[in-house]
């Protein structure tokens, strides 16, 4: 399952070419993150993710 928009990336970073393994790396990246940021909010009492649980 693909959490990235990557059209949106591209458009973020015009003029540079991607490795095929790029687009992986960084859905793996957001995916740990997040997971990362679920855990805090949960140790902290709360349901609702905010930017200081990234």
């Amino acid at each position: 399952m693909a959490y990235i928009v990557k059209s949106a990336v591209r458009d973020l970073i015009k003029g540079m070419r991607v490795s095929g393994d790029f687009f992986k790396e960084l859905d793996e990246l957001i995916k740990r993150r997040c997971k990362r940021a679920i855990e805090r909010a949960k140790g902290n009492g709360r349901k609702t993710l905010r930017g200081v649980d990234v």
